[in-house]
Protein backbone atom coordinates (compact mmCIF):
# COMPACT_ATOMS: atom_id res chain seq x y z
CA UNK A 1 0.00 0.00 0.00
CA UNK A 2 1.82 3.13 -1.09
CA UNK A 3 -1.16 5.71 -1.25
CA UNK A 4 -2.77 7.88 0.74
CA UNK A 5 -6.18 6.67 2.43
CA UNK A 6 -9.38 7.71 0.64
CA UNK A 7 -12.18 7.07 2.53
CA UNK A 8 -15.90 8.36 2.37
CA UNK A 9 -16.71 11.92 3.12
CA UNK A 10 -16.51 12.98 6.36
CA UNK A 11 -19.20 12.99 8.69
CA UNK A 12 -20.72 14.89 10.37
CA UNK A 13 -20.59 13.50 13.81
CA UNK A 14 -18.75 10.26 15.64
CA UNK A 15 -18.61 9.10 18.77
CA UNK A 16 -14.87 9.51 18.61
CA UNK A 17 -12.76 11.98 16.85
CA UNK A 18 -8.81 11.10 16.99
CA UNK A 19 -7.16 13.83 15.63
CA UNK A 20 -3.91 12.76 13.63
CA UNK A 21 -2.24 9.63 11.92
CA UNK A 22 1.00 9.07 13.24
CA UNK A 23 1.79 5.93 15.79
CA UNK A 24 -0.46 7.51 17.98
CA UNK A 25 -3.20 7.87 15.80
CA UNK A 26 -3.02 4.41 14.51
CA UNK A 27 -2.81 3.29 17.72
CA UNK A 28 -5.74 4.92 18.87
CA UNK A 29 -7.99 3.87 15.90
CA UNK A 30 -6.70 0.11 16.60
CA UNK A 31 -7.65 0.20 19.99
CA UNK A 32 -11.00 2.20 19.83
CA UNK A 33 -12.34 -0.32 17.19
CA UNK A 34 -11.53 -3.66 18.96
CA UNK A 35 -12.29 -2.83 22.27
CA UNK A 36 -14.75 -0.27 21.91
CA UNK A 37 -16.52 -1.85 18.40
CA UNK A 38 -19.91 0.24 19.40
CA UNK A 39 -18.44 3.53 19.04
CA UNK A 40 -18.39 5.34 15.61
CA UNK A 41 -15.05 7.08 15.00
CA UNK A 42 -12.61 8.56 12.32
CA UNK A 43 -8.91 10.01 12.11
CA UNK A 44 -7.92 13.54 10.77
CA UNK A 45 -4.78 14.13 9.22
CA UNK A 46 -3.50 17.08 7.98
CA UNK A 47 -0.87 16.00 5.71
CA UNK A 48 -1.54 14.54 2.43
CA UNK A 49 -0.65 11.70 4.10
CA UNK A 50 -0.67 9.26 7.43
CA UNK A 51 3.21 8.75 9.29
CA UNK A 52 3.31 11.48 10.96
CA UNK A 53 6.37 11.64 11.98
CA UNK A 54 8.09 9.09 9.51
CA UNK A 55 6.17 10.41 6.61
CA UNK A 56 7.77 14.18 7.46
CA UNK A 57 11.46 13.50 8.09
CA UNK A 58 13.12 12.84 4.64
CA UNK A 59 17.23 13.96 5.83
CA UNK A 60 19.62 11.26 4.83
CA UNK A 61 19.62 8.30 7.22
CA UNK A 62 16.12 9.17 8.90
CA UNK A 63 15.53 6.41 11.30
CA UNK A 64 14.15 5.28 15.05
CA UNK A 65 16.19 6.30 17.68
CA UNK A 66 15.11 3.46 19.50
CA UNK A 67 14.55 -0.35 19.01
CA UNK A 68 11.68 -1.36 16.48
CA UNK A 69 9.99 -4.22 18.77
CA UNK A 70 9.39 -1.55 21.18
CA UNK A 71 8.59 1.35 19.02
CA UNK A 72 6.37 -1.23 16.53
CA UNK A 73 2.61 -2.16 17.48
CA UNK A 74 2.27 -4.42 20.09
CA UNK A 75 -0.84 -6.46 17.73
CA UNK A 76 1.35 -6.15 14.68
CA UNK A 77 4.23 -7.30 14.80
CA UNK A 78 7.45 -6.13 12.97
CA UNK A 79 8.76 -8.70 10.86
CA UNK A 80 11.83 -6.91 9.45
CA UNK A 81 15.56 -7.57 9.44
CA UNK A 82 16.78 -4.60 11.44
CA UNK A 83 16.28 -3.52 14.94
CA UNK A 84 17.19 0.20 14.70
CA UNK A 85 14.86 0.62 11.52
CA UNK A 86 14.73 3.26 8.68
CA UNK A 87 12.26 5.75 8.56
CA UNK A 88 10.93 4.04 4.66
CA UNK A 89 10.62 0.76 6.77
CA UNK A 90 8.70 2.45 9.35
CA UNK A 91 6.46 4.09 7.35
CA UNK A 92 5.78 1.01 5.08
CA UNK A 93 5.00 -0.63 8.31
CA UNK A 94 2.42 1.83 9.15
CA UNK A 95 0.70 1.68 5.98
CA UNK A 96 0.42 -2.35 5.93
CA UNK A 97 -1.10 -1.93 9.79
CA UNK A 98 -4.10 0.46 8.94
CA UNK A 99 -4.88 -1.58 5.34
CA UNK A 100 -4.68 -4.86 7.44
CA UNK A 101 -7.29 -3.77 10.20
CA UNK A 102 -9.05 -1.61 7.99
CA UNK A 103 -8.41 1.71 9.76
CA UNK A 104 -7.30 3.38 6.16
CA UNK A 105 -10.91 3.75 5.50
CA UNK A 106 -11.72 6.04 8.80
CA UNK A 107 -8.38 8.25 8.04
CA UNK A 108 -9.11 11.27 6.66
CA UNK A 109 -6.15 12.96 5.40
CA UNK A 110 -5.64 16.23 3.81
CA UNK A 111 -7.95 17.66 6.66
CA UNK A 112 -6.51 19.91 9.19
CA UNK A 113 -7.95 20.85 12.60
CA UNK A 114 -8.00 23.96 13.60
CA UNK A 115 -10.33 24.31 16.54
CA UNK A 116 -12.92 22.45 19.09
CA UNK A 117 -15.00 23.72 21.19
CA UNK A 118 -16.93 22.25 23.76
CA UNK A 119 -20.64 22.76 24.88
CA UNK A 120 -21.55 21.95 27.73
CA UNK A 121 -24.90 22.48 26.74
CA UNK A 122 -24.80 19.40 24.24
CA UNK A 123 -22.16 17.45 25.83
CA UNK A 124 -20.03 18.14 22.30
CA UNK A 125 -17.03 19.12 20.93
CA UNK A 126 -17.63 20.95 17.28
CA UNK A 127 -14.45 20.66 15.80
CA UNK A 128 -13.93 23.21 12.83
CA UNK A 129 -11.71 21.77 9.56
CA UNK A 130 -9.86 22.73 6.56
CA UNK A 131 -9.61 20.40 3.62
CA UNK A 132 -7.81 21.59 0.75
CA UNK A 133 -9.25 21.23 -2.20
CA UNK A 134 -7.83 22.16 -5.62
CA UNK A 135 -6.84 25.63 -6.60
CA UNK A 136 -9.74 27.24 -4.59
CA UNK A 137 -7.71 26.98 -1.21
CA UNK A 138 -8.86 25.40 1.60
CA UNK A 139 -12.66 24.79 2.66
CA UNK A 140 -13.83 25.43 6.17
CA UNK A 141 -16.35 22.68 7.54
CA UNK A 142 -17.31 20.91 11.19
CA UNK A 143 -17.33 17.97 12.35
CA UNK A 144 -18.92 16.90 16.01
CA UNK A 145 -17.67 14.26 18.74
CA UNK A 146 -18.72 12.96 22.00
CA UNK A 147 -15.33 12.67 22.88
CA UNK A 148 -12.14 14.16 21.04
CA UNK A 149 -8.74 12.52 21.58
CA UNK A 150 -5.04 14.36 20.10
CA UNK A 151 -2.64 12.28 19.03
CA UNK A 152 -0.59 14.93 17.74
CA UNK A 153 2.49 14.51 18.80
CA UNK A 154 4.83 17.13 20.99
CA UNK A 155 6.37 19.23 18.31
CA UNK A 156 5.35 21.84 15.75
CA UNK A 157 5.40 20.45 12.18
CA UNK A 158 5.15 23.92 10.47
CA UNK A 159 8.16 25.28 12.32
CA UNK A 160 11.07 23.56 13.53
CA UNK A 161 13.37 25.65 16.33
CA UNK A 162 15.12 28.10 13.79
CA UNK A 163 18.09 30.28 15.77
CA UNK A 164 19.26 33.40 13.62
CA UNK A 165 22.35 32.83 12.86
CA UNK A 166 24.75 36.18 12.16
CA UNK A 167 25.23 36.72 8.18
CA UNK A 168 23.06 33.39 7.42
CA UNK A 169 22.29 35.51 4.15
CA UNK A 170 25.85 35.95 3.13
CA UNK A 171 26.55 31.85 2.96
CA UNK A 172 27.03 31.37 -0.85
CA UNK A 173 25.91 27.61 -0.35
CA UNK A 174 22.88 25.88 0.64
CA UNK A 175 21.07 25.94 4.09
CA UNK A 176 18.77 22.52 4.59
CA UNK A 177 16.88 21.87 7.87
CA UNK A 178 16.02 18.35 8.34
CA UNK A 179 12.23 18.77 8.93
CA UNK A 180 11.98 20.51 5.54
CA UNK A 181 14.68 18.67 3.52
CA UNK A 182 14.94 19.97 0.23
CA UNK A 183 13.97 17.57 -2.62
CA UNK A 184 17.09 16.56 -4.69
CA UNK A 185 19.81 18.19 -2.44
CA UNK A 186 22.72 16.28 -3.92
CA UNK A 187 25.57 16.08 -1.26
CA UNK A 188 27.95 13.90 -3.19
CA UNK A 189 31.54 15.52 -2.99
CA UNK A 190 30.30 18.73 -1.29
CA UNK A 191 31.47 19.46 2.01
CA UNK A 192 29.33 19.26 4.74
CA UNK A 193 28.59 21.24 8.28
CA UNK A 194 25.92 19.88 10.60
CA UNK A 195 25.35 22.12 13.33
CA UNK A 196 23.58 20.08 16.16
CA UNK A 197 24.85 16.99 18.38
CA UNK A 198 21.12 15.80 19.13
CA UNK A 199 19.52 12.61 17.97
CA UNK A 200 18.69 14.39 14.36
CA UNK A 201 22.35 15.54 13.94
CA UNK A 202 24.04 11.86 15.21
CA UNK A 203 21.68 10.03 12.13
CA UNK A 204 22.47 12.37 9.45
CA UNK A 205 26.07 12.71 10.38
CA UNK A 206 27.13 9.27 9.31
CA UNK A 207 24.99 9.22 6.28
CA UNK A 208 26.07 12.05 4.63
CA UNK A 209 30.00 10.56 5.41
CA UNK A 210 29.32 7.79 2.99
CA UNK A 211 29.10 10.22 -0.09
CA UNK A 212 30.15 13.36 0.80
CA UNK A 213 34.01 15.21 0.53
CA UNK A 214 34.03 16.01 3.97
CA UNK A 215 31.44 16.05 6.92
CA UNK A 216 32.01 18.02 10.29
CA UNK A 217 28.91 17.73 13.00
CA UNK A 218 29.25 21.64 15.30
CA UNK A 219 28.39 21.25 18.10
CA UNK A 220 27.90 23.92 21.57
CA UNK A 221 28.63 21.05 23.94
CA UNK A 222 28.59 17.34 23.77
CA UNK A 223 25.99 15.24 24.02
CA UNK A 224 26.05 11.16 25.69
CA UNK A 225 25.79 8.61 23.51
CA UNK A 226 25.47 5.11 23.04
CA UNK A 227 26.05 2.42 20.39
CA UNK A 228 23.26 -0.13 19.53
CA UNK A 229 23.52 -2.89 16.82
CA UNK A 230 21.24 -2.00 13.99
CA UNK A 231 20.16 -6.23 14.10
CA UNK A 232 19.53 -7.66 17.62
CA UNK A 233 20.46 -10.90 17.39
CA UNK A 234 18.61 -12.16 20.50
CA UNK A 235 15.42 -10.95 18.52
CA UNK A 236 17.20 -12.93 15.63
CA UNK A 237 17.12 -16.28 17.63
CA UNK A 238 13.50 -16.10 19.31
CA UNK A 239 12.11 -14.93 15.71
CA UNK A 240 13.73 -18.68 14.31
CA UNK A 241 12.35 -20.24 17.34
CA UNK A 242 8.76 -19.17 18.37
CA UNK A 243 5.71 -17.75 16.47
CA UNK A 244 5.75 -14.14 15.29
CA UNK A 245 3.29 -13.07 17.44
CA UNK A 246 4.46 -14.76 20.78
CA UNK A 247 8.21 -14.00 19.40
CA UNK A 248 6.96 -9.96 19.29
CA UNK A 249 5.92 -10.14 22.42
CA UNK A 250 9.06 -11.69 24.02
CA UNK A 251 11.28 -9.78 22.22
CA UNK A 252 9.12 -6.27 22.66
CA UNK A 253 9.58 -7.57 26.76
CA UNK A 254 13.14 -8.07 26.63
CA UNK A 255 13.96 -4.78 24.80
CA UNK A 256 11.73 -2.79 27.29
CA UNK A 257 13.15 -3.80 30.39
CA UNK A 258 16.96 -3.15 29.17
CA UNK A 259 15.83 0.37 28.09
CA UNK A 260 14.04 1.28 31.06
CA UNK A 261 16.73 -0.35 33.28
CA UNK A 262 19.00 1.39 31.64
CA UNK A 263 17.11 4.99 32.16
CA UNK A 264 16.91 3.88 35.66
CA UNK A 265 20.89 2.66 36.58
CA UNK A 266 21.90 6.06 34.57
CA UNK A 267 19.30 8.49 37.04
CA UNK A 268 20.72 6.01 40.32
CA UNK A 269 24.26 5.72 39.41
CA UNK A 270 25.31 8.36 37.23
CA UNK A 271 28.89 8.15 37.48
CA UNK A 272 29.06 4.83 37.05
CA UNK A 273 26.76 5.31 33.70
CA UNK A 274 29.16 8.24 32.81
CA UNK A 275 32.55 5.78 32.92
CA UNK A 276 30.39 2.59 30.88
CA UNK A 277 29.37 5.64 28.19
CA UNK A 278 32.71 6.97 27.60
CA UNK A 279 34.91 3.95 27.59
CA UNK A 280 32.73 2.49 25.60
CA UNK A 281 33.28 5.21 23.31
CA UNK A 282 37.12 5.62 23.64
CA UNK A 283 37.47 1.77 22.48
CA UNK A 284 36.26 3.21 19.45
CA UNK A 285 37.81 6.58 19.02
CA UNK A 286 40.55 7.02 21.60
CA UNK A 287 40.23 8.47 25.03
CA UNK A 288 41.22 12.42 23.84
CA UNK A 289 38.70 12.67 21.38
CA UNK A 290 35.81 11.21 23.92
CA UNK A 291 37.54 13.92 26.42
CA UNK A 292 37.05 16.86 24.15
CA UNK A 293 33.87 16.18 22.37
CA UNK A 294 32.24 13.09 24.09
CA UNK A 295 31.95 13.74 27.85
CA UNK A 296 29.38 15.77 28.55
CA UNK A 297 29.02 18.15 31.93
CA UNK A 298 25.63 16.70 32.74
CA UNK A 299 24.82 13.13 33.83
CA UNK A 300 23.49 10.68 31.40
CA UNK A 301 19.64 10.72 31.24
CA UNK A 302 19.49 14.66 32.18
CA UNK A 303 19.29 14.51 28.65
CA UNK A 304 18.25 12.04 26.78
CA UNK A 305 21.07 9.21 25.50
CA UNK A 306 21.15 9.59 21.57
CA UNK A 307 21.81 6.13 19.99
CA UNK A 308 24.62 5.47 16.88
CA UNK A 309 23.34 2.07 14.69
CA UNK A 310 26.20 0.00 14.31
CA UNK A 311 28.60 2.76 15.70
CA UNK A 312 28.41 4.57 12.63
CA UNK A 313 29.20 8.00 13.94
CA UNK A 314 32.17 6.43 15.68
CA UNK A 315 33.43 4.71 12.34
CA UNK A 316 32.85 7.64 10.27
CA UNK A 317 35.30 9.50 12.77
CA UNK A 318 38.05 6.53 12.42
CA UNK A 319 37.95 6.69 8.80
CA UNK A 320 38.53 10.27 8.53
CA UNK A 321 35.43 11.15 7.42
CA UNK A 322 34.29 13.00 9.60
CA UNK A 323 35.38 15.36 12.23
CA UNK A 324 33.62 17.04 15.28
CA UNK A 325 34.35 20.45 16.81
CA UNK A 326 33.13 22.16 19.59
CA UNK A 327 32.67 25.66 19.67
CA UNK A 328 30.59 28.52 19.50
CA UNK A 329 29.53 30.21 16.11
CA UNK A 330 30.46 33.57 15.66
CA UNK A 331 28.54 33.57 12.29
CA UNK A 332 28.16 32.98 8.99
CA UNK A 333 30.61 34.17 5.59
CA UNK A 334 30.42 33.66 2.38
CA UNK A 335 32.38 30.49 2.16
CA UNK A 336 31.12 28.83 5.65
CA UNK A 337 31.00 29.52 9.03
CA UNK A 338 33.13 31.52 11.40
CA UNK A 339 33.66 30.29 15.04
CA UNK A 340 33.95 31.99 17.64
CA UNK A 341 37.81 30.52 18.39
CA UNK A 342 38.75 32.86 14.69
CA UNK A 343 38.74 29.29 12.48
CA UNK A 344 36.60 29.24 9.74
CA UNK A 345 34.54 25.94 8.55
CA UNK A 346 34.27 25.96 4.81
CA UNK A 347 30.98 24.30 4.12
CA UNK A 348 29.12 23.84 0.34
CA UNK A 349 26.00 22.85 2.77
CA UNK A 350 25.30 23.62 5.94
CA UNK A 351 22.38 21.62 7.79
CA UNK A 352 20.63 22.90 10.91
CA UNK A 353 19.93 20.01 12.81
CA UNK A 354 19.21 22.59 15.79
CA UNK A 355 16.06 20.88 16.93
CA UNK A 356 12.79 21.00 17.70
CA UNK A 357 9.51 23.68 18.92
CA UNK A 358 7.41 21.51 21.14
CA UNK A 359 3.74 22.15 20.60
CA UNK A 360 0.70 20.67 22.84
CA UNK A 361 -2.30 21.01 21.25
CA UNK A 362 -0.90 20.76 17.34
CA UNK A 363 -2.15 24.60 16.45
CA UNK A 364 -5.22 23.81 17.73
CA UNK A 365 -6.92 26.38 19.35
CA UNK A 366 -9.40 24.09 22.10
CA UNK A 367 -12.16 25.82 24.08
CA UNK A 368 -14.82 24.69 26.85
CA UNK A 369 -18.12 26.72 26.48
CA UNK A 370 -16.00 29.67 24.57
CA UNK A 371 -13.29 29.62 27.13
CA UNK A 372 -9.52 28.90 25.66
CA UNK A 373 -8.09 25.87 26.96
CA UNK A 374 -4.56 26.94 27.85
CA UNK A 375 -1.90 23.68 28.51
CA UNK A 376 0.03 24.95 31.42
CA UNK A 377 -3.39 25.87 33.09
CA UNK A 378 -4.15 21.88 33.59
CA UNK A 379 -2.70 19.04 34.99
CA UNK A 380 -2.38 15.33 33.39
CA UNK A 381 -4.90 13.25 34.70
CA UNK A 382 -3.08 9.58 34.44
CA UNK A 383 -1.01 10.85 31.42
CA UNK A 384 -3.78 10.97 29.29
CA UNK A 385 -6.91 13.68 30.32
CA UNK A 386 -6.76 17.33 31.16
CA UNK A 387 -7.60 18.43 34.44
CA UNK A 388 -11.20 20.14 34.13
CA UNK A 389 -11.69 19.44 30.07
CA UNK A 390 -14.46 17.28 29.52
CA UNK A 391 -14.44 14.14 27.19
CA UNK A 392 -10.53 15.19 25.85
CA UNK A 393 -7.95 13.06 25.93
CA UNK A 394 -4.20 13.77 24.74
CA UNK A 395 -1.66 11.59 23.44
CA UNK A 396 2.16 11.62 24.54
CA UNK A 397 4.58 8.85 24.93
CA UNK A 398 7.41 8.53 26.70
CA UNK A 399 10.85 10.76 26.42
CA UNK A 400 12.62 7.67 28.13
CA UNK A 401 11.99 4.87 26.53
CA UNK A 402 10.24 4.23 23.08
CA UNK A 403 6.78 6.70 21.77
CA UNK A 404 4.65 3.93 21.40
CA UNK A 405 4.62 1.92 24.40
CA UNK A 406 3.31 4.90 26.55
CA UNK A 407 1.26 5.82 23.66
CA UNK A 408 -0.54 2.49 23.90
CA UNK A 409 -1.23 2.54 27.31
CA UNK A 410 -2.83 5.81 26.73
CA UNK A 411 -5.03 4.25 23.80
CA UNK A 412 -5.73 1.24 26.04
CA UNK A 413 -6.90 4.08 29.22
CA UNK A 414 -8.92 5.74 26.51
CA UNK A 415 -11.19 3.05 25.69
CA UNK A 416 -12.11 2.01 29.78
CA UNK A 417 -13.26 5.44 29.93
CA UNK A 418 -15.12 5.31 27.20
CA UNK A 419 -16.82 1.61 28.62
CA UNK A 420 -16.90 2.85 31.59
CA UNK A 421 -19.27 6.03 30.27
CA UNK A 422 -21.08 3.45 28.51
CA UNK A 423 -21.77 1.06 31.76
CA UNK A 424 -22.88 4.14 34.04
CA UNK A 425 -24.45 5.58 31.11
CA UNK A 426 -22.69 9.07 31.30
CA UNK A 427 -22.91 11.67 28.71
CA UNK A 428 -19.79 13.19 29.92
CA UNK A 429 -16.67 12.51 32.16
CA UNK A 430 -14.23 15.22 33.74
CA UNK A 431 -11.25 14.85 35.85
CA UNK A 432 -11.84 17.83 38.36
CA UNK A 433 -8.88 19.34 39.72
CA UNK A 434 -7.51 18.53 43.05
CA UNK A 435 -6.49 20.76 45.74
CA UNK A 436 -2.74 20.37 47.20
CA UNK A 437 -0.93 19.04 44.32
CA UNK A 438 2.07 20.14 43.67
CA UNK A 439 2.75 20.64 40.00
CA UNK A 440 5.97 19.95 38.36
CA UNK A 441 6.83 20.29 35.12
CA UNK A 442 5.46 17.35 32.02
CA UNK A 443 8.88 16.50 30.83
CA UNK A 444 11.91 16.32 33.38
CA UNK A 445 14.73 16.77 31.06
CA UNK A 446 17.45 19.55 30.45
CA UNK A 447 17.28 19.04 26.68
CA UNK A 448 17.39 22.61 25.09
CA UNK A 449 14.17 21.67 23.40
CA UNK A 450 12.68 20.62 26.33
CA UNK A 451 13.60 23.83 28.21
CA UNK A 452 12.36 25.64 25.59
CA UNK A 453 8.82 24.56 25.14
CA UNK A 454 7.89 22.41 28.51
CA UNK A 455 6.23 25.51 29.82
CA UNK A 456 3.74 25.53 27.89
CA UNK A 457 2.77 21.83 27.80
CA UNK A 458 0.42 20.23 30.45
CA UNK A 459 1.48 20.37 34.20
CA UNK A 460 2.12 16.47 36.43
CA UNK A 461 1.47 16.49 40.03
CA UNK A 462 3.25 15.25 42.89
CA UNK A 463 1.58 12.24 43.26
CA UNK A 464 -1.18 9.58 41.55
CA UNK A 465 -3.15 10.22 39.72
CA UNK A 466 -1.21 13.18 38.33
CA UNK A 467 1.46 11.86 38.01
CA UNK A 468 3.63 8.90 35.47
CA UNK A 469 6.70 7.65 36.48
CA UNK A 470 8.21 7.03 33.23
CA UNK A 471 8.37 3.16 34.07
CA UNK A 472 5.92 0.91 31.94
CA UNK A 473 5.20 -1.81 34.38
CA UNK A 474 4.61 0.59 37.15
CA UNK A 475 2.42 2.75 34.97
CA UNK A 476 0.71 -0.38 33.50
CA UNK A 477 0.13 -1.03 37.08
CA UNK A 478 -1.11 2.23 38.45
CA UNK A 479 -3.77 2.36 35.32
CA UNK A 480 -5.57 -0.81 36.02
CA UNK A 481 -5.68 0.40 39.47
CA UNK A 482 -7.54 3.42 38.47
CA UNK A 483 -11.06 3.78 40.15
CA UNK A 484 -12.44 5.92 37.25
CA UNK A 485 -15.78 6.05 39.37
CA UNK A 486 -13.60 7.81 42.19
CA UNK A 487 -11.54 10.12 39.79
CA UNK A 488 -13.72 10.84 37.35
CA UNK A 489 -16.77 13.24 37.68
CA UNK A 490 -19.41 12.00 35.80
CA UNK A 491 -22.71 13.35 34.01
CA UNK A 492 -25.49 10.93 33.13
CA UNK A 493 -26.67 11.34 29.91
CA UNK A 494 -30.05 12.06 31.01
CA UNK A 495 -29.01 15.01 32.40
CA UNK A 496 -28.02 16.53 28.77
CA UNK A 497 -29.74 18.63 26.22
CA UNK A 498 -30.86 15.75 22.99
CA UNK A 499 -29.21 17.24 20.08
CA UNK A 500 -32.39 16.27 17.98
CA UNK A 501 -30.21 14.31 15.20
CA UNK A 502 -30.93 10.79 16.27
CA UNK A 503 -27.03 10.88 17.10
CA UNK A 504 -26.09 8.97 20.53
CA UNK A 505 -24.98 11.83 23.43
CA UNK A 506 -21.80 11.31 24.92
CA UNK A 507 -19.44 8.27 25.02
Amino acid sequence: MTSPPHPASLPGHVDVLIVGAGISGIDAAYRVQSQCPDRSYAVLEARESLGGTWDLFRYPGVRADSDIYTLSFPFQPWTGENSMADGDEILDYLRRTVDRFGIDRRIHCSTKVVAANWSGETARWTVTVEQREGEDGPRRSTVTCSFLYLCTGYYDYERGHDPQFPGIDSFAGTVAHPQFWPEGLDHTGRRVVVIGSGATAITIVPAMARDAAKVTMLQRTPTWISALPRRDRFAARVRRRLPAGLAHRVIRARNAAYSNGFYHYCRRFPDRARTLLTRAAARRIGEEAVREHFTPSYAPWDQRVCITADADLFKAIQRKEVEVVTDHIDGFVAEGIRLRSGRVLPADIVVTATGLRMLAFGHIAVSVDGEPVEPARHLLWRGTMLSDVPNFALCFGYVNLSWTMRADLTARLVCRVLNHMRRADLAVVTPPAEPGVREQPMIELASGYVQRGVQSFPRQGHRAPWRMRQTYLLDTADIARASLGRELHGVPRASVRPVGDGTRLGG
